[in-house]
Parts: structure tokens; C-alpha cells; sequence
């Protein structure tokens, strides 16, 4: 495997945890992680890689390494932590960003707020969220507030074993090594022995701000660098999945500069079950200088 260094920055009063592979002087890849997922999570991707990198992986804040906020999660914080990281990893250039399902959808969002700062940009099942309407506005504040009043929890494991055990029960294309290593990442001892997942499970509360997805298209329609999205075959993710063909031809055609590949055999954690041939696809759509 490849080594990676992990560096610490205070982000808008929140400590963030940011995983690097490779040595600082060669081209910059940003690879931005998906909802309950960890920087570490992109090893087998960045041991697939052919060409030399300095990868950049932060931990969302909340997730991982990084510190926890008790206001809760918006997107809109995301889009601030990622500007701010920018600032600190690339502030002499646009640059080269993966994103893996939330991740991709914080950074086509990003890519057209702020477009000078992007190059080139890689969508892993990232197309922005389901729908929505105003009938689920009342239903959506109530459970908010339900779930204020008795948040939800995270169950703890009796070892990393039951951790990788899930981790292939949720996935059984995921090896047992590759179970083995993420479980290592993805939780950690407490102090009763038990093994903790390395989530905030305010995660899980619901948001009472519903997507607008014409809003996310208005900013994708800002978007000057290249894009490319891939999708699997085989996914149970939801958001963009319930589109009807039009709609889905909607959310595309809003980029000016859009490319479409199809990953096969694989799940939505694609960086897991096929990382040499995304490690392939992404490589061959960024740029050689």
C-alpha cells in the first residue's frame, strides 16, 4: 500500500483531518469522500493510480478524524470547508477534483459557485438529490424536531471483526482484507473496550431544509471546467435514481462541458469493488500537465 500523512488545519473553528498520498510538487487530486465514509476509504483507488500524485483526502467534518459540531450538518458548510481547504492545499491554481456520492454532490455544487477554482472535475455517483416538493415540507420540520428531542445513535461492536463483518455484509463484493483495513478506519476503541464508529451520529438526523434541486442546477449551469460522471450498475443509492428520463436529461444538460462512463460489476462504493478500472477511467479524463 501506499503511505499516506495525515495534517491537521482549524477550519472555520472546527478541527479538519487531511489524508495526503504522495510528495508535495506533484500534480495536485483532490478525492472528496461520500456520506459515512472516511478519507482512508480512497487507499485502494490511490494504490491504483499509475501516474504520480499528491492526493488530497480531507475527513468532512464529523466524519473520520475530524471534529464534531453540535449545530448540525448542512451542505452549505461543506461548500465553506471545501473553499477553505482549497485555500490552503491549491491557492495558485484551479484544481483537479474526485468526488464519491455526497462528496461528488459538494463538488458540482462548488464547481459553480466558484468555477475559477475547479479544473477538472470527477462525479462518482454524485448527481445531486432526490426531488423534492412542498407537501413534504410539514412532515420534514416534525420528524427534524422528533429526532432534536431523541437523536439517533450509532451501536457500538464488540470488535473490528464485527465491524468488517458488516462492511461485507453491507457489500459482498468488499474482499476481506479491504473489510479489514476500512474497519481500522472507520472505528475505534472507546474506553469500555467497545468498537466505535468514527461517524457523528447527528449525521443521521434528518435536514429540515429540503434540496432544491432547481437551485443546484442553476449553480451547475456555472460550471466551466470538464466533467465527468461515473455510475454503476448495480446501486441502491437514491436522489437522482427516481429522476423520469427527462428530468435526468435535465440535471446533465445543465453542465456545458459533460462526459457520461459506465462502471461495471460494481456497487456505489466503486473505489472498493473495481479501483484499478475507475483508478484507469479517472486518470484518462485528467489533464497530463
Amino acid at each position: 500500500m501506499k503511505t499516506s500523512r495525515s495534517e491537521f488545519h482549524a477550519i472555520r473553528g472546527i478541527r479538519h483531518h487531511v489524508r495526503l498520498w504522495g510528495d508535495a510538487g506533484r500534480p495536485r487530486l483532490f478525492l472528496l469522500h461520500g456520506w459515512m465514509d472516511v478519507s482512508a476509504s480512497f487507499q485502494f483507488l490511490v494504490d491504483a493510480f499509475k501516474r504520480d500524485w499528491q492526493v488530497i483526502a480531507p475527513d468532512w467534518r464529523g466524519f473520520g478524524l475530524s471534529g464534531w459540531t453540535a449545530e448540525g450538518y448542512w451542505f452549505q458548510d461543506y461548500y465553506a470547508d471545501l473553499d477553505a481547504l482549497l485555500d490552503i492545499y491549491s491557492p495558485d491554481a484551479p484544481a483537479c477534483v474526485v468526488g464519491h456520492s455526497m462528496g461528488g454532490n459538494i463538488a458540482c455544487t462548488y464547481s459553480g459557485i466558484r468555477p475559477a477554482r475547479v479544473r477538472t472535475l470527477i462525479s462518482l455517483e454524485g448527481f445531486g438529490t432526490a426531488r423534492s416538493h412542498p407537501d413534504m415540507a410539514p412532515g420534514r420540520y416534525e420528524r427534524w424536531l422528533d429526532e432534536l428531542r431523541d437523536p439517533p445513535t450509532l451501536r457500538p461492536y464488540a470488535s473490528f471483526e464485527a465491524v468488517a463483518e458488516r462492511l461485507r455484509k453491507n457489500n459482498p463484493r468488499l474482499t476481506e482484507d479491504k473489510a479489514h483495513f476500512l474497519a481500522r478506519h472507520w472505528a475505534r476503541q472507546a474506553e469500555s473496550g467497545e468498537v466505535v464508529l468514527r461517524f457523528d451520529p447527528r449525521h443521521k438526523i434528518v435536514n429540515p431544509v429540503m434540496s432544491q434541486v432547481d437551485q443546484l442546477i442553476a449553480c451547475w449551469k456555472r460550471v466551466t471546467c470538464p466533467v465527468l460522471w461515473v455510475v454503476t450498475n448495480d446501486t441502491d443509492t437514491r436522489g437522482w435514481r427516481k429522476d423520469s428520463p427527462a428530468q435526468l436529461a435535465e440535471r446533465k444538460s445543465a453542465f456545458r462541458n459533460f462526459s457520461e462512463a459506465l462502471l461495471e460489476d460494481s456497487g456505489h462504493m466503486m473505489h472498493h469493488d473495481q479501483p484499478e478500472r475507475l483508478a484507469a477511467m479517472i486518470e484518462n479524463f485528467l489533464p497530463r500537465d
